[in-house]
């Protein structure tokens, strides 16, 4: 709705908003909504819908729409703690003043990953709570558990979810802010965990698991459901969240690109970015689909996966001594120790069905798998259904064959039923030529467990599932920005899900080990939170900028440029964007490239949206003439911290000059100097078909906030989608 036109007759907003929602149905406001945008939400049919928007005063009517979930070594693998270049800069003290809020699938409170132990009392900023005030369902903090100094507000949201879905089924899910799923749970101890000695699934990966931001604050807000995080439940604690005092958003889900406007996590986002609260989102597990990349709006940092510096090394052997190095994520069971040795057999020579060879649930015949290790084959189920079939006829263990021979960088960690070694099927051929030469054919497997650094194997890698760009809506803005470790996380887990998260799963962990671009996002968040308290003086758009200009391009073992899985070739900016965060050298990046509120609605009246359209984005009456800094104005004088130039989609509003044979494109960036005096002088990498030209070549900053400008003239020869990057010593 538009504030500045609600008529007189009305006292409070409130009685503006009924009366125009009763004058086309009789349905109930679900929420109001005060700092995100000026309005609120309610269910209507297409026809109602379409009368409403034509009412004075009616900005915009957004239909719901549905976000989808995007499902520890990773302090050491990033350098957090064990480095007196990064320890030197952090203050505890200063960190626990800062408050990461989660839009998730809510919070286990009893985890010892929220664990007080040592902070301060809360911030007295904070304006937040444990309480759901519309409802009066407090259930969530009754008795003997409830928030603390570590996790200091929990709220939940569903009026969106049930509007669309029906009525919560609390035999499946709490309607509260508790978390039955175990994402939620996952991704704020990522975050911000306390440091939990002996962390482990069940027995596996064990060590101290731990937050990026350890003494951090967190305030959880339940989005998400059984059947998604829907739009007017996520504006909803986005405007709450603004309210509490949050400084650090992180929400790991996402849905397929669309306009700003019409996004409703794009719109929250703008209104949090707005009021100085940083926000980190995952780009989504639809990789290796280019365009893929999800929250893609340039106020928002978008984080892609990368993999880390820790192997699940096994091995089985065949009774003729052969042996194949696998993977697998499952610690020694006892009674596979000692060498012991079990009879063999492929799965589809024990099953009922055509597609025995596949593991299915049901298919195994029980007598002729009881005590044996069965080979199954990657398809048609999941690797931990497989196991639960076989663990439900009687199996001893599986070997799991991968179609592919270069599985090694794309094993993800599950909590298998019964023992499992995953190996390429390369090895199969000579397995088979084993179990066909003999009667009764036998094999041990030895399970050697965790192996971390960086001597291990090469990482970071992109892997195959992590969103891809180039940027769907906005080519002109490199997406994803980062990646951060997001392949096998541990971190702590629902009391109420099992680590598969399937149905008949019944086991109870603290901690499990997923993977995901929602992984990702929550280290980034709380690597933010770090910087925030080192520079509180600074804009989301300068914590992000030191993330991206910091971030590094090779693999840690070698050397090597880091590898798309997919391609098995050195992935592109399309694939990391800026490269794999670095937070030892992002709380010290020396410059940065800042952007004002004012520079995003600029971005916006460039990208060509009406009036209308950038006012529901900014939520405020907005003239463009009054932001255009000229007749020429374009994409590349947007102060990002990386740059993308698409030659083939050049409008006429960019200032190019066409020649016989070639094309000419300026960029304008501007920096500002965030540490000591320095003269940093550029570096340019070469590119086929495109000259690269920075001028001035150097820049002196001789004192701090100091800003100095500089142009990029990209030339190219032909009609293509350069890819390239500057850097800057």
């Amino acid at each position: 709705m538009d504030k500045t036109n609600k008529p007189a007759v009305f006292n409070e907003h409130i009685n503006w908003f009924q009366s125009s929602l009763k004058s086309v149905s009789n349905s109930n406001i679900l929420y109001t909504y005060s700092h995100v945008v000026h309005g609120f939400s309610t269910r209507l049919t297409q026809n109602q819908a379409e009368l409403l928007r034509k009412q004075t005063g009616v900005r915009y009517v957004l239909p719901e729409v549905t976000y989808k979930l995007h499902t520890t070594r990773t302090p050491n693998f990033l350098g957090l703690y064990n480095t007196t270049a990064f320890t030197s800069h952090i203050n505890n003290k200063l960190v626990s003043d800062v408050v990461i809020g989660v839009l998730d699938t809510g919070v286990w409170p009893e985890s010892q990953s929220y664990n007080d132990k040592g902070l301060p009392p809360i911030p007295a900023a904070w304006k937040g709570s444990c309480h759901d005030d519309d409802d009066d369902l407090n259930l969530f903090f009754n008795n003997n558990f409830g928030c603390n100094r570590k996790l200091i507000g929990a709220r939940f949201f569903s009026k969106g979810y049930e509007a669309s879905a029906g009525p919560i089924n609390q035999t499946l899910e709490s309607k509260s802010p508790r978390d039955n799923e175990g994402h939620g749970t996952h991704t704020s101890a990522t975050a911000a965990g306390s440091a939990v000695l002996g962390a482990n699934l069940k027995g596996f990966a064990s060590g101290t698991a731990r937050g990026m931001a350890p003494t951090a604050r967190i305030a959880s807000y339940k989005v998400c459901w059984i059947s998604g995080c829907f739009g007017s439940d996520v504006i909803a604690a986005v405007d709450k969240a603004i309210e509490d005092g949050v400084h650090i958003l992180s929400m790991s889900f996402g849905r397929t690109p669309t306009d700003y406007y019409d996004d409703a996590s794009a719109i929250a986002t703008f209104a949090a970015m707005q009021r100085g609260i940083f926000v980190s989102a995952s780009a989504g597990n639809k990789g290796p689909e280019t365009k893929s990349v999800s929250n893609i709006a340039p106020w928002i940092m978008t984080v892609g996966a990368g993999t880390i510096d820790r192997d699940f090394t096994a091995y089985i052997r065949l009774g003729n001594g052969r042996q194949f190095k696998g993977l697998s994520s499952f610690a020694q069971p006892k009674h596979l120790n000692n060498n012991k040795w079990f009879p063999i057999v492929e799965a589809k020579r024990v099953s009922r069905s055509v597609y025995g060879g596949y593991c299915l649930a049901g298919t195994l015949t029980p007598h002729e798998v009881a005590g044996k290790i069965v080979i199954c084959y990657e398809g048609r189920t999941a690797r931990t259904q497989k196991s639960l079939a076989l663990k439900d006829a009687g199996g001893a263990a599986m070997v799991y064959i991968y179609k592919k021979s270069n599985y090694f960088d794309k094993i993800v960690a599950d909590a298998d039923f019964v023992p499992t070694i995953s190996i390429g099927v390369e090895n199969i051929n000579e397995i088979k030529r084993y179990l066909n030469s003999v009667v009764n054919p036998t094999a041990t497997m030895m399970i050697k467990g965790t192996e971390i650094g960086f001597g291990v194997k090469p990482s970071p890698i992109v892997p195959d599932f992590s969103s891809r760009g180039p940027n769907p809506i906005t080519p002109e803005i490199v997406k994803p920005d980062v990646i951060a470790p997001g392949v096998n996380i541990l971190a702590a887990w629902s009391g109420t899900s099992g680590p598969t998260e399937l149905s008949s799963d019944k086991r109870v962990v603290d901690f499990n080990i997923i993977s995901g671009t929602s992984m990702a996002c929550p280290h980034v968040s709380g690597i933010a939170a770090l910087i925030k308290s080192v520079h509180p003086d600074w804009s989301p758009a300068a914590i992000k900028s030191a993330l991206m200009t910091t971030s590094y391009r090779t693999d840690r073992k070698n050397g090597r440029p880091i590898q798309d899985i997919t391609t098995e070739n050195d992935a592109t900016p399309f694939d990391y964007g800026s490269g794999h965060v670095d937070p030892v050298a992002a709380v010290d990046p020396g410059l940065v490239y800042d952007l004002t509120p004012e520079d995003y609605v600029w971005f916006l009246c460039v990208s060509d949206y009406t009036q209308r359209q950038i006012k529901v984005v900014t939520n405020r009456d907005i003239n463009c003439e009054d932001y255009l800094r000229g007749t020429n104005d374009h994409l590349g004088q947007f102060n990002y911290p990386s740059f993308a130039v698409p030659f083939d989609i050049i409008n006429a509003n960019t200032n190019i000059i066409n020649g016989s044979t070639s094309t000419i494109i300026t960029h304008t960036r501007s920096l500002t100097n965030v540490g000591t005096p320095a003269t940093y002088k550029v570096k340019v990498s070469k590119v086929e078909s495109v000259k690269i030209v920075v001028n001035p070549s150097s820049l002196t900053f001789t004192h701090k906030k100091q800003k100095l400008a500089y142009t990029v003239t990209f030339t190219s020869t032909v009609c293509d989608l350069a890819r390239y990057h500057v850097e800057s010593d």
